[in-house]
């Protein structure tokens, strides 16, 4: 026990890159062990290593092709999908985009997704209510989001609904690669 390195509910959140909610809920279900210390938790780190894999292979990849995790990116600015998209499939991701909520929500019902990637102003149906109507009908299906029109209200019922990842436009494409693999309980790529 002397060599056990222990993370505080901060670094795991940090590092799993999830709200404090759904740590709680993982703690709980007993997905994710946790020790408890006073009033705080701690985490070994080996814990959330072994974690990790065994959350991505329940997620089972089925989307994609060649066991590539499927990513659908759903954004109104075409230079923006573009940039995602050729991004994600250079770092070996199957790659689909849609213009908006509706087409991106069309998809999700038509195909298998490992991860959502979801900008929140669109015309007509906005991020928040994507993610919402994904929580109903793909509860576990990870969720990030990259904005270009944060707000602390849209940033905060974002992270209520359990995104993965909240990122703000401008952004650089390291960021969007390591938050991406976390979500999906991959190592970070080396950059």
């Amino acid at each position: 026990m002397k060599d056990e390195q222990f993370l505080t509910t901060e670094e795991v959140l940090k590092y799993l890159q999830v709200n404090l909610r759904t740590v709680y809920r993982l703690i709980k279900t007993g997905k994710l062990p946790a020790i408890r210390v006073g009033r705080l938790w701690r985490f070994r780190r080996r814990d959330i290593e072994l974690f990790l894999p065994a959350r991505r292979a329940g997620r089972g990849q089925t989307g994609g092709t060649n066991d590539r995790p499927h990513v659908l990116v759903v954004d109104d600015e075409p230079t923006v999908r573009d940039l995602l998209s050729k991004t994600l499939t250079t770092a070996n991701y199957d790659v689909e985009t849609a213009p908006d909520g509706p087409s991106g929500l069309d998809r999700l019902q038509a195909a298998k997704y490992d991860l959502l990637i979801t900008d929140l102003k669109m015309p007509g149906m906005d991020g928040l209510s994507v993610i919402r109507e994904v929580r109903q009908k793909h509860g576990d299906l990870p969720v990030i989001v990259i904005t270009g029109h944060s707000t602390e209200a849209s940033a905060i019922e974002a992270l209520n609904l359990g995104v993965s990842g909240y990122l703000t436009k401008p952004f650089r494409m390291t960021r969007v690669l390591a938050v991406a693999a976390r979500a999906l309980g991959e190592p970070e790529p080396a950059i």
